[in-house]
């Protein structure tokens, strides 16, 4: 699609704006109904989650959801219930459940930073800062990033991926939230290294990337949940157009808004004309693979982080932008009564098996808990003044 097009659709009305915002509010509600103080499952099972334990890398935008309910109706009942999540994401941290992983930015930056910044909760504080200082042990000096998954001795490991640019601002909270210089010092390195080789030169993106672990250069980039090594995975490109505003926020480095420019250029490029993105890139319209509504959601996010910071033009650009993406959402994609889902945003795919990547046939066509989170914290963004919990 040429991006000009998108001109010719209609921005977000201020009641399906209205309408949406109530959703979330009601769905949350719904959801708490179903699962009490409990967590969802990582995606829905015909648009209905199954229970969880908090062990998962996604338990955070559930919490994350609860939080925006609050802070949308002001009601206790979710707080009561997103409190009762940060006490068990303290002990998750303090008992190594499933921390092996560079996915504390999402669990603990929607959970516990969210809770300190709206509450005062010192208890979420101490409890954020415990899971900054875990990501920070996952700096690998050799290669300048923080590894992805796994354990940090195991060198088929030695490997970053292009979603951590959105665990990054736990790092920088961390540094302002104690005066210490040394997560911010580790998080800009991590970016520093993730632009030199995740991004392509037309401004597509790598899922993960490989370094040699006895010299730190880089090897090699490849996917995992994408179609293939030198395909777009359309969530990883989400990912950097949204990872390159939070890291443009904390920097202010002018080379990351360059590239988020290339990299939100190929995105929206790519849309077809319901503007509901495949799953991966490599396919064109007419093609009967899955829609990714997460992908397009996380966009939004970044359209409207970025838009703070640019000339008024661009940003009034952005703005519209990401409204008329997130009308198109919620035509297409948004949950509209609990007889459909428990969830917030439908036709989501976590991971699809390819002849070429090492992924498993998982939610696809399915709500997610990162698509709701993000879907909306898009619509929240759009509401008026909100502090993000990033």
């Amino acid at each position: 699609m040429n991006i000009e097009m998108l001109d010719a659709y209609e921005p977000l009305k201020k009641d399906e704006l209205k309408e949406a915002l109530d959703l979330i509010v009601t769905q949350s509600r719904f959801s708490i109904d179903r699962f009490k103080e409990g967590f969802k499952h990582i995606f829905s099972t015909n648009n209905f989650y199954t229970p969880a334990e908090n062990n998962q890398w996604t338990n955070g935008f559930y919490t994350g959801q609860l939080w925006l309910a609050y802070e949308l109706s002001g009601d206790e009942f979710f707080r009561q219930v997103a409190e009762a999540h940060v006490k068990s994401f303290r002990e998750r941290i303090d008992n190594g459940i499933a921390t092996d992983t560079h996915d504390l930015g999402f669990l603990y930056s929607l959970s516990c930073v969210a809770a300190y910044k709206l509450t005062g909760d010192k208890f979420a504080k101490e409890t954020a800062l415990l899971a900054a200082d875990q990501l920070l042990r996952r700096f690998h000096e050799v290669g300048q990033f923080i590894q992805a998954w796994g354990s940090l001795e195991n060198k088929e490991n030695y490997r970053l991926i292009i979603d951590c640019l959105l665990n990054l601002p736990l790092l920088y909270w961390a540094s302002e939230a104690t005066g210490k210089a040394i997560y911010r010092v580790k998080a800009e390195a991590h970016i520093h290294t993730s632009v030199k080789v995740l991004f392509r030169p037309d401004y597509s993106a790598y899922h993960t990337f490989y370094f040699n672990p006895e010299t730190g250069e880089p090897d090699r980039g490849e996917t995992h949940q994408g179609y293939s090594a030198d395909s777009a995975w359309a969530r990883g490109q989400a990912w950097g157009v949204y990872g390159l505003a939070l890291s443009y926020r904390y920097t202010k480095n002018s080379d990351y808004l360059t590239l988020f420019e290339g990299v939100l250029g190929y995105f929206l490029s790519h849309l077809e004309g319901d503007l509901i993105p495949y799953w991966d890139f490599v396919f064109e319209e007419g093609s009967d693979e899955e829609r990714d509504s997460s992908a397009l959601a996380i966009v939004v996010c970044g359209l409207l982080e970025m838009a703070q910071y640019v000339n008024e033009e661009l940003s009034v650009r952005y703005q519209k932008l990401a409204s008329i993406l997130s009308r198109a959402l919620i035509i297409h994609c948004g949950v509209t009564s609990q007889e459909e889902s428990d969830g917030l945003l439908l036709h989501g795919v976590y991971g699809k098996k390819t002849p070429y990547n090492d992924c498993k046939n998982h939610g696809i066509d399915e709500c997610n808990l990162w698509g709701d989170y993000f879907y909306a914290e898009a619509l929240v963004r759009q509401a008026g003044a909100w502090t993000p919990y990033w």
